[in-house]
């Protein structure tokens, strides 16, 4: 088996080239393990090395060695070659996605990560790309795609980053028109966001749907109906810690295979963090799957309790 590990430079607050290199190199040359490592030079070039690897056609596993940008774009490059799982060895501003396992931590530990186990998880197509992790369109997807803007202030990183972007586009504005098509209901009307989950964490510990399964071919969907800004900070905080059914009249949830986002104007969408923009999105759960590892002995089920 062969084994690449691609370096994201921009990921977190610094570049971390150095260490990784470091760590891969001390790890797998007492193991005699037949690896490579590559440095990405420019947005998209991980998902190309990823993409590259994977269509050889050899057994190989792929570590994005960054945050969730990173492997969103290592995903998103391997996705759907039945050779080829992907990890991430964690060294970004968020680390969100590993959160769905109970020691995300061990996600730092390349020794750990060579000791692994599988799961095949479901990804998110939204209109020509590929996510892992959750997607949303209005208000939310601007202040995570924003995030980039501040996580490298010193002392920025993670929620923080997340909190400054928030007050930044609230300022901004809020709600705007979607018509929403889902389960053969159209919801027409203002909108603050839409959030579609596969994973359950992001935005440096958002935690919207405690319930979400990766596994399960459905996405959680919430629609939040337009607020006041006096309202921006009671909501987000039932938002952030997955308590949305407490606040039935201005979320909704829903659960679904495709969710069609249609916007009066080009609007920014965010795909794991990465920022796309049009006037229209489909979001399905994609016919490609992800072949995940992840350090041995973690648990990551669904919290079957939170489930309705």
């Amino acid at each position: 088996m062969k084994h690449l590990f691609i370096i994201n430079p921009a990921a977190g607050s610094c570049d971390r080239t150095e260490s990784y290199t470091r760590q891969i190199e001390e790890a797998c040359g007492k193991r005699g393990l037949d690896y490579r490592i590559e440095v990405s030079a420019a947005p998209g070039e991980c998902a190309r090395l990823a993409r590259e690897a994977a269509q050889t056609g050899e057994e190989i596993r792929i570590y994005a060695c960054g945050g969730d940008g990173t492997l969103n774009e290592v995903a998103s490059g391997a996705a759907g070659c039945p050779n080829a799982a992907v990890t991430v060895l964690s060294g970004g501003s968020g680390n969100d996605f590993v959160r769905i396992f109970n020691e995300p931590e061990a996600f730092f530990d390349l020794e750990r990560l060579l000791d692994a186990e599988e799961v095949e998880f479901d990804m998110i197509r939204c209109n020509d790309d590929l996510a892992i992790n959750i997607c949303s369109v209005g208000l939310d997807a601007r202040i995570g795609t924003d995030v980039a803007s501040y996580k490298r202030i010193p002392g920025f990183s993670g929620f923080k980053a997340y909190a400054v972007s928030t007050v930044v586009n609230v300022i901004r504005g809020i709600g705007e028109h979607y018509v929403v098509e889902i389960n053969g209901e159209t919801v027409d009307g203002e909108q603050t966001f839409v959030c579609i989950c596969n994973g359950r964490f992001y935005g440096g510990g958002f935690n919207p749907v405690p319930e979400a399964d990766p596994c399960d071919g459905k996405l959680d969907v919430l629609l939040v109906k337009k607020v006041s800004r006096l309202q921006v900070p009671f909501v987000i905080s039932k938002y952030k810690n997955g308590r949305h059914r407490e606040l039935h009249k201005l979320i909704k949830h829903y659960r679904t295979d495709k969710v069609i986002v249609r916007c009066d104007r080009e609007n920014a969408i965010n795909l794991d963090g990465e920022l796309r923009r049009s006037r229209e999105a489909v979001f399905t759960v994609a016919e490609e799957k992800l072949r995940f590892f992840y350090p041995r002995g973690l648990t990551w089920a669904a919290k079957e309790a939170a489930k309705v």
